[in-house]
């Protein structure tokens, strides 16, 4: 949407969801189905529901949550039906004290100047909206008249809180903020602080703040209990290292939410090898309250394992220019890639961890260097006492 606006390029935006246009595009496996679709939205459906009138039971998140267009169906539908409901009592009224015939001058109507169903009509739209023409307006003749008058007004005002209620939380749900909470088109996994970490960008377009904003990370996959049950969408919770050293998010510039793979975590046996071949989804929330209207928040996105990219690591995004810190949010999704072992984090702790990692790196760089450099060494034969070279 913004994009169309010509507010946000469009090599990055993709329905809060950042990508690069000079990244691999992945496509996941055929019949595999994700959790959580890359926008946001679940991929469930529910069926053979059987108790479908609790639905009923709360009729206005009901409402709220209907298509625009029967949202604006049931709001016209109510007020006629209620208009044309009060304009049968109203005219049935007048037909019972005999106002729809002409009488003479002394004759004191319920309602002045009904004579047809269409008065009737016109005299239930003027009450319950309170226009109040002048031509047409109750007298003190009938009792039952006064009754339906109060009624039919507690009734218009009930409709109306109900449905312009509706309509405005239609209008402001928080959703449409979180079309500018972006996330990163690939996830991560490379070494940071000689710790093995699962990593993935956010950012936010607005200036308006995100306040209290939390991120959390699930793991879905599928998993058997020790007793041979078996389940089909396990959620497990993984920790985050997030990069301001609490439990919530300072989102004024793009950060990087980290996720040591330690002991805990359930990436932890998890190989760069396991990863083609593991069905595995990494479900990403981030929550918050909209500090412009106070409403609470939330996106959510989901990587499979097609979307983890091994060995590679986000590329900055802000720099100090002019005094003020400025983000290229063109690179928002670059990456590069890095020395990263390609086995498991448990392995790699059975094998000295990443300090290890390191020193046999180190050795296999400067050997690899000694025999490009022996290769390029041209041997000098040996000279006799005559100046006469002699083999080696």
């Amino acid at each position: 949407m913004l994009s169309r606006k010509g507010l946000i390029p469009d090599d990055y935006l993709l329905t809060r969801l950042a990508e690069d246009v000079q990244q691999p595009k992945f496509k996941a496996k055929a019949g595999k189905a994700r959790f959580v679709s890359k926008n946001g939205t679940c991929n469930v459906a529910h069926t053979n529901i059987r108790e479908q009138g609790r639905f009923l039971q709360d009729v206005f998140t009901t409402l709220v949550d209907l298509k625009w267009l029967y949202t604006l169906i049931i709001f016209t539908m109510s007020f006629l039906c209620s208009w044309l409901l009060f304009g049968m009592v109203w005219w049935l009224i007048a037909f019972a004290h005999g106002d729809l015939h002409q009488r003479g001058d002394d004759f004191i109507p319920c309602v002045t100047e009904i004579r047809s169903f269409s008065s009737a009509f016109l005299f239930s739209i003027e009450v319950q909206v309170t226009i109040g023409f002048g031509a047409r307006m109750i007298t003190e003749e009938c009792f039952s008249a006064i009754i339906i008058l109060i009624i039919q007004n507690i009734v218009g005002l009930v409709i109306n809180a109900i449905m312009l209620g509706c309509i405005f939380m239609k209008t402001a749900q928080a959703n449409r903020r979180a079309e500018t909470l972006i996330f990163s088109k690939h996830a991560v996994v490379s070494i940071r602080n000689n710790k093995l970490c699962f990593m993935i960008r956010i950012g936010d377009l607005r200036k308006s703040m995100i306040i209290s904003a939390t991120v959390r990370m699930q793991v879905v996959r599928r998993s058997t209990t020790e007793e041979g049950e078996v389940v089909p969408v396990d959620q497990i919770d993984i920790h985050m290292d997030n990069p301001v050293g609490t439990n919530g998010v300072f989102l004024v510039s793009p950060l990087i939410i980290c996720h040591v793979i330690d002991k805990d975590s359930p990436l932890y046996e998890l190989s760069a090898s396991d990863l083609l071949h593991e069905d595995i989804e990494v479900i990403v929330v981030l929550e918050g309250v909209v500090e412009t209207t106070g409403i609470t928040t939330q996106a959510r996105t989901s990587y499979v394992a097609e979307e983890i990219l091994w060995g590679q690591r986000f590329v900055p995004t802000v720099a100090a220019e002019d005094g003020m810190y400025a983000v290229d949010y063109s690179k928002f999704g670059n990456t590069v890639k890095v020395h990263t072992p390609c086995c498991s984090a448990k392995k790699l702790d059975e094998g000295g961890g990443i300090a290890q990692f390191k020193v046999n790196e180190g050795v296999t760089l400067r050997s690899s260097v000694r025999k490009r450099r022996g290769g390029a060494v041209v041997r000098r034969p040996k000279m006799d006492s005559h100046g006469k070279g002699s083999p080696s």
